[in-house]
């Protein structure tokens, strides 16, 4: 009997050891942060970013259980006192996927009141903040991101096209109920690897950058730097503990907000024991499924932290936002030394179409795994100061062999050779000729190699003056240089029987196409063209076609000579100066004359010449944009920008007649304003030292275009304003939807509320009003004596509009008011004006 139970207690004792790999059944990618326990204890542990597990412990253990958020969960049998390894595939559980829906035998109305799951959602609303990594005083890790773009929901006769029977290797296939369907066809692919830091006093959030990966397009169509920042905005890092959550350049509402019981409904659907700690299944779903909130489940651990363990997100089906067929991510958390939860791995996965339905569009996921994550192991100083990005020097130079050893999951065989067939896709002549065409339709320029010709919509244009208007231009690229840039044009007017041309030459201090942040260059420039005094125009070009049509009396123009040489001067941390050396003769045609009074007679002023020296210093932290063939175009932020600039006229240097300062200061901000939208705010002032002319006081920007011009006043008339000192504010709110989402009959339109507010206040000092000093320019009058020009001596300017945007998803017509000042000649009272704007 003693033997019997010696014999028992080794067998009991035996040490049993599993190892293995865990995978997802479908996709076959590695999984981390898979729970593998041996079943009926609570002795296991959690997969690493490999997907591996390893189990030991003494015991006759039978079985283990595999289980993770979102899949089924997997028994496998097992060999107890032995080394084994076992392998475990698991499925999606596509419940956890699908569309929240609650089902009773009785409806009964939704309220807060008295709902544990509403009392459940705010005990973890209170205990964020110490849940967020701002709890900590110091936490560094690394962090991996992947991002990749691919054309998506290709049909089988798509695919089998003669162009790819050669290149049938481009394609990537998957399940075919998986968001972006079954065919696929990569043409991006980014990889980033950092070290991250954080102190919370004083507080510093920085990232170091150590190796960065990304496909490559031929730079003549493609600025790959600005495609980069355009898909980083879109695929921001999303943060559940933040009150609003950035995607694709929207704020959603976070589900765990400090308001979003007021936004959300929240159901129990489920309490998972089998885990540890316990977890609540919280389910939620928006009030009204078109504003900008999520759906989907949030996993509650019950160990009295009231942490969030894993997320799903996804928008509901009728949500307003454009391009948007399917959007789901996953948000995994892992619980650090301290005893509380850090995110470890986050995939954001969104299809988008033109339809939203069917037939091809494209499929974008970024996949962000975060590892070695140490927290209260403070740094030296050094590690903390300089910008709040940096990049290692030889960030992009790293080669295939460091990053299989570095990055911390495999890619799949597809993904592997993104790079490769996206160089080999760049060889198709058809693929070539469908890049020109795109230049051709987005930029207006057509690519000759080492010349382009365009922008094609300033080929024909007419004006009062000039009659019909021909123009020829185009510019260097570089495929001839990328030190040196020339561009030009020539223009004819064949009612003023004139030609026009311009000329500039650029070279880049840098060792990098001008048109590549950061920017330094020398250009010299001559231009002769005609100009509407005052017109301000914001990414459009001034001969461009629409702009021909105007409204109202539009024939004031003038004639200038200009040369002009730049110095710029830009910085990584998005700090900038200019320096300009400007030449500049301006005489008067059309409706327009400079006439003062000498000796008590009229005296016609052919000409104005001056010269100035100016400086500009711009600094827009944090600033994006994407830089196309003739703008910079920016990727809209939280971020302010600042400019100040100073103009020097010095009188004698190169004919110039009149010395006067100028000092301008602008800054620019967005306010985020959650659930309600957002407001764009611009606020500038001027103040001009010195006695001058009109024409070169401030000409406040007006617009007689039916173009509606966010920068301009769409009820002034030209040449109708000018000071020597001024202040503007000018106010553009988005509400997104938020009203018209609540109207039954225009929620399936996705019709979206925006409203404005401009107005400048301003003067003409005394020594400058040409009521006082005949030897002055005098303000100009119409052929019937009407006055045409004055200053801002009743009151500010001001004007507001009323608008719908989102129309048919790229236009924005806005009702405009004017104001103040009614009573002057042609003063028009109301207005209505059209921009196109492609936002999600």
């Amino acid at each position: 009997m003693l033997l019997l139970l010696m014999l028992s207690t080794i067998l009991m004792a035996q040490q049993s050891t599993v190892r293995g790999q865990v995978t997802d059944a479908r996709t076959h990618e590695l999984m981390p942060g898979v729970s593998v326990t041996f079943e009926g204890t609570t002795i296991g542990n959690s997969t690493d970013v490999q997907g591996n597990y390893h189990l030991s412990a003494t015991g006759t253990f039978t079985r283990i259980k595999v289980s993770f958020i979102g899949y089924k969960t997997v028994y496998k049998d097992i060999t107890p006192g032995i080394v084994q390894t076992i392998n475990v595939s698991i499925n999606e559980d596509r419940r956890v996927l699908s569309e929240v829906v609650i089902k009773s035998g009785k409806k009964t109305r939704y309220t807060n009141r008295n709902n544990p799951a509403v009392e459940l959602i705010r005990k973890v609303i209170a205990h964020k903040d110490q849940n967020r990594l701002e709890n900590f005083n110091y936490a560094e890790y690394q962090q991996y991101e992947r991002m990749i773009f691919s054309l998506s929901d290709l049909s089988e006769k798509f695919k089998s096209k003669k162009i790819f029977k050669n290149y049938q290797f481009l394609f990537t296939e998957q399940d075919s109920t998986a968001i972006g369907g079954k065919n696929l066809l990569p043409i991006y692919m980014e990889e980033k690897l950092s070290d991250n830091y954080f102190r919370k006093s004083p507080y510093v959030k920085k990232q170091v950058i150590q190796a960065n990966k990304q496909v490559k397009y031929d730079e003549n169509f493609v600025d790959n730097e600005g495609l980069k920042a355009y898909f980083n905005r879109m695929y921001m890092d999303i943060e559940i503990y933040d009150n609003n959550i950035p995607l694709l350049g929207n704020q959603l509402l976070s589900p765990i907000a400090d308001g979003a019981p007021s936004f959300y409904k929240f159901f129990i659907t489920d309490t998972i024991k089998d885990v540890s700690p316990q977890l609540i299944e919280l389910s939620f779903t928006p009030r009204s499924t078109t504003d900008m909130l999520f759906e989907g489940k949030i996993y509650i651990t019950m160990d009295g932290n009231y942490a969030v363990q894993k997320a799903i997100l996804s928008v509901n089906k009728h949500i307003n936002l454009n391009f948007v067929r399917q959007m789901q991510t996953t948000l995994a958390y892992e619980k650090t030394e301290g005893g509380r939860y850090r995110l470890s791995q986050s995939d954001l996965k969104i299809d988008f179409g033109l339809n939203k339905n069917k037939g091809g569009g494209v499929y974008g996921e970024r996949v962000v795994i975060i590892n070695n994550f140490a927290v209260n192991k403070p740094r030296s100083q050094e590690t903390y100061s300089g910008p709040a990005q940096m990049i290692a020097f030889n960030a992009t130079e790293k080669g295939d062999e460091f990053w299989k050893a570095n990055r911390p999951d495999t890619l799949q065989a597809g993904q592997a050779n993104i790079y490769k067939n996206i160089d080999s896709l760049q060889t198709i002549p058809s693929f070539k000729r469908t890049m020109k065409l795109v230049t051709l339709f987005v930029a207006g320029y057509d690519n000759l190699g080492p010349f382009e010709v365009g922008p094609v919509n300033t080929f024909y244009n007419f004006n009062p003056v000039e009659g019909f208007r021909l123009r020829l231009g185009g510019r260097t690229t570089t495929a001839l240089s990328k030190r040196y840039y020339f561009e030009t044009y020539g223009a004819y007017g064949f009612k003023d029987e004139k030609f026009k041309y311009f000329l500039s030459g650029t070279y880049s201090l840098n060792d990098k196409s001008i048109y590549s942040f950061p920017q330094e260059y020398l250009r010299a420039s001559v231009q002769h063209d005609t100009k509407i005094p005052g017109q301000e125009l914001q990414f459009v070009q001034e001969d461009n076609f629409l702009l021909s049509f105007k409204r109202g009396n539009n024939g004031i123009y003038t004639y200038n000579d200009i040369f002009r040489l730049d110095y710029v001067h830009e910085y990584l941390n998005h700090f900038s100066y200019k320096f300009e050396l400007k030449s500049w003769n301006q005489n008067p045609t059309g409706t327009l004359y400079f006439q003062n009074i000498v000796g008590g007679q009229p005296n016609i002023v052919n000409d104005l010449q001056t010269t100035e020296l100016s400086m500009e210093l711009r600094y827009a932290p944090q600033e994006k944009f994407y830089q196309g063939k003739l703008y910079r175009t920016p990727i809209p932020d939280k971020y302010p920008i600042f400019t100040l600039r100073y103009q020097e006229g010095i009188k004698g240097l190169l004919k110039g007649d009149y010395d006067y300062q100028n000092v301008t200061g602008n800054i620019t901000k967005r306010f985020y304003l959650s659930q309600l939208g957002f407001t764009d705010v611009v606020a500038e002032g001027g103040y001009i030292f010195g006695k001058l002319p009109y024409p070169l006081l401030d000409i406040h920007h007006a617009n007689q275009s039916y173009s509606l011009q966010l920068e301009s006043y769409n009820l002034m008339n030209y040449l109708e304003f000018v000071s020597d000192h001024y202040a503007s504010v000018n106010i553009d709110h988005h509400f997104n939807g938020f009203i018209f989402n609540k109207v039954p009959l225009l929620q399936a339109l996705k019709l979206r509320e925006v409203i404005s507010f401009k107005s400048i206040w301003g003067g003409v000092r005394s020594e400058n009003n040409p009521a006082n000093n005949p030897s002055l320019l005098q303000f100009p009058v119409d052929g019937n004596g009407k006055p045409v020009t004055y200053a801002l001596n009743n009151g500010p300017y001001m004007e507001a509009s009323a608008g719908i945007e989102n129309i048919f998803k790229v236009l924005r017509l806005d009702l405009v008011r004017r104001l103040s000042y009614l009573d002057h000649p042609d003063a028009p009272k109301w207005g209505v004006r059209a921009r196109v704007v492609v936002q999600f």
